[in-house]
């Protein structure tokens, strides 16, 4: 198989002081070989922020 579940981890938190979010997802290595980034909610800075793929 292809599909990997990769960690998303909030950009935008550490530099505030607050926790980061992380969210599970999965992607395709052969459709997409680069790290996955994409927008989602930061419950914890109550918007929607730039999660990006951590090892």
């Amino acid at each position: 198989m292809a599909r990997e579940t990769v960690i998303l981890e909030c950009t935008e938190a550490k530099d505030e002081g607050k926790p980061v979010s992380r969210y599970l997802a999965q992607r395709n290595k052969k459709t997409q070989p680069d790290r996955l980034e994409m927008k989602k909610y930061n419950p914890n800075l109550r918007r929607h922020t730039v999660h990006r793929e951590i090892k």
